[in-house]
């Protein structure tokens, strides 16, 4: 007879019962006991938090860096009539109160929140009214100053842990060494340490390495070869592009995919290649998190990543469907010296963080003793090019006198778009002759927001084009025809990054960067990358195993796919056959073998 678990999971999600340590998580969550969930890539870990939060009283609190995630869980989870909710960046003030009294009241069983909002005194506030059944940590990784994903705003999560005492955590991570599990229960303050963790091997997933100096002529022989949906991994954003082009000019359909594009085009682009209207997409690592698709069949990286956790999520999203695919990582001598260089970007000398910081200050005029709480808009295009730096080293800075705790660097708002009325609400309707998606688009403004002739006011354009019955774009060129009649006022989104100013500016050599923030983070970082370099050069040990082995999981079996094992293996045959031939247990004669009979 099925527990109360298994019968919300049959009633809500269908499936007959749990997978691998599902119901471990559930149980020990369940039961009031911190606990750390280790799932690989697609072993179903938002079963393990969603279906203990219908079990009990009260409110899910799940914390989640990942925006996209955040809407189509909610929305997945209001399809099958599930109460759930998000707060994050794009939401006005006034939706995020109303989302924020629905849990203090019971209209919300799961509410998504980003880690920013934790520190937001609103939130805080509201936080203490609502009963908590306990609060999920998804990307708990980022917690973990060892973590290859580190996020200082997830370090909030610990102070909201103080304002709940008495409420369980869950911690969920896909990709944890040793010292990053143990991490994340200290930084999570775990009464007691308790983590349940699947295997991390892969049965159907051959690894391969593959030293190439024509990249792009083996990445489209791999695909020539091995038929099905694929993904192509590269390090920027233009070499995506270019990807996807040489592939479409050799007959293979192919887009690319990247953090610069816009929503909708995002949106379209993903799912295209859900479809498989395209075969292939080409990729930054912003592409991935949350993207449910089972039958890809080959996931090439033809650039090196610069760990091994990264590498093993990103090849991870090959086969989940348990069929034979491949995850291939093209290398070659460049790769290692591009890999050396990255930690002298990303850990520029403190002189250089110094002198940024100085500068900063002369661009935005702020004096030695100001500046606490100030806001400003941030071209580092134009400030390299005024003090004759290079961007890669100033966004690093930047991040590293963030953790210093001199200022808050934004560097990819999701920037909402801005309208207001120009013409009284009389005015309005009385207004003849506008185009039919101008109409729409004005009645799902008038239905969505009531400030809209008061203010300027933040809209979803996602939103009015869902009620317009319209694409994002149609109702973008809409808004602008409708400013160029000056019936609104329209402020487009931009997504311009910004910088804030934490504490008063001191002089530059005056800033204190703390050995936990540059030489030990550092330290962690050149071992990382070091253990990539390793990975991919050791062509001795069974990839599987060395992958396995990374993340504390001891196997002794070969996996006898990967291009370690097969190599092998062809090798032993040359042997066994060199054996027979100095034996005289067979000839060769015109490239045929004969077996001698007795």
């Amino acid at each position: 007879m099925a527990d109360k678990f298994q019968s919300i999971l049959q009633k809500y999600w269908g499936y007959p019962d749990f997978r691998g340590i599902q119901r471990n998580i559930i149980e020990s969550i369940a039961s009031g006991r911190d606990t750390l969930g280790l799932m690989p890539t697609g072993g179903g870990k938002s079963i393990t938090f969603q279906v203990p939060a219908l079990a009990q009283e009260g409110v899910c609190i799940v914390i989640t860096p990942l925006i996209a995630l955040m809407k189509d869980q909610v929305q997945h989870l209001r399809e099958h009539g599930i109460l759930a909710d998000a707060i994050y960046a794009d939401k006005s003030r006034s939706e995020i109160l109303q989302t924020l009294d629905n849990a203090i009241f019971g209209g919300v069983k799961i509410l998504y929140v980003s880690p920013e909002r934790l520190a937001s005194e609103m939130f805080q506030t509201k936080l203490r009214h609502i009963h908590v059944s306990f609060i999920t940590v998804d990307e708990a990784h980022c917690i973990s100053q060892w973590g290859y994903d580190f996020r200082p705003s997830y370090l909030q999560i610990a102070s909201i842990r103080e304002m709940k005492p008495g409420i369980p955590i869950l911690a969920l991570t896909a990709t944890a060494t040793p010292e990053v599990v143990d991490d994340i229960q200290e930084r999570l303050h775990f009464k007691e340490k308790n983590v349940f963790k699947m295997s991390f091997e892969r049965k159907n997933l051959a690894y391969v390495v593959r030293e190439a100096e024509d990249k792009q002529g083996e990445m489209i022989h791999i695909l020539q070869s091995v038929g099905g949906s694929a993904i192509v991994y590269a390090r920027s954003r233009k070499r995506t592009k270019e990807m996807a082009q040489l592939l479409s000019q050799q007959g293979i359909t192919a887009t690319f995919y990247h953090a610069g594009l816009d929503p909708d085009v995002k949106d379209q682009r993903q799912k295209a290649w859900q479809k498989d209207e395209v075969r292939v997409m080409c990729a930054t690592n912003a592409f991935g998190m949350g993207i449910d698709k089972p039958d890809v069949r080959v996931v090439i990286h033809i650039d090196c990543p610069d760990s091994l956790e990264a590498y093993f999520q990103e090849a991870g999203r090959a086969g989940r469907d348990g069929q034979k695919s491949y995850a291939v990582l093209l290398y070659n001598k460049h790769d290692e010296l591009k890999l050396c260089k990255r930690v002298d970007d990303t850990f520029p000398p403190k002189e250089l963080i110094q002198d940024i910081y100085e500068h900063l200050a002369y661009f935005y005029q702020i004096g030695v003793g100001s500046g606490q709480g100030k806001t400003f808009e941030f071209d580092i295009e134009k400030f390299c090019v005024t003090y004759k730096y290079f961007p890669t080293k100033v966004d690093a800075a930047l991040r590293i006198l963030e953790r210093s705790g001199y200022l808050h660097y934004e560097d990819n708002p999701d920037g909402k778009a801005r309208v207001m009325f120009l013409l009284g609400r009389n005015d309005l309707y009385q207004l003849d002759q506008l185009a039919p998606s101008q109409d729409a688009v004005v009645t799902a403004l008038l239905r969505s927001y009531g400030s809209l002739f008061v203010d300027l006011t933040y809209i979803d354009e996602t939103m009015i084009a869902r009620q317009a019955e319209l694409t994002i774009q149609q109702v973008y060129f809409a808004l602008k025809s409708l400013a160029a009649r000056h019936i609104i006022q329209f402020i487009p989104r931009r997504k311009i990054p910004f910088i804030s100013y934490t504490r008063d500016r001191v002089d530059g050599d005056k800033v204190v960067i703390p050995k936990e923030v540059w030489e030990s983070r550092r330290e962690q970082y050149e071992k990382r990358i070091k253990s990539m370099i390793r990975y991919a050069k050791n062509d001795e040990v069974c990839r599987s195993r060395q992958l396995l082995a990374y993340f504390g999981e001891e196997n002794d079996r070969d996996c006898k796919q990967c291009d370690v094992c097969l190599a092998d293996q062809t090798e032993e045959r040359e042997k066994e056959l060199r054996r027979k031939v100095a034996e005289n247990q067979i000839i060769i004669e015109d490239h045929h073998i004969i077996e001698k009979k007795d």
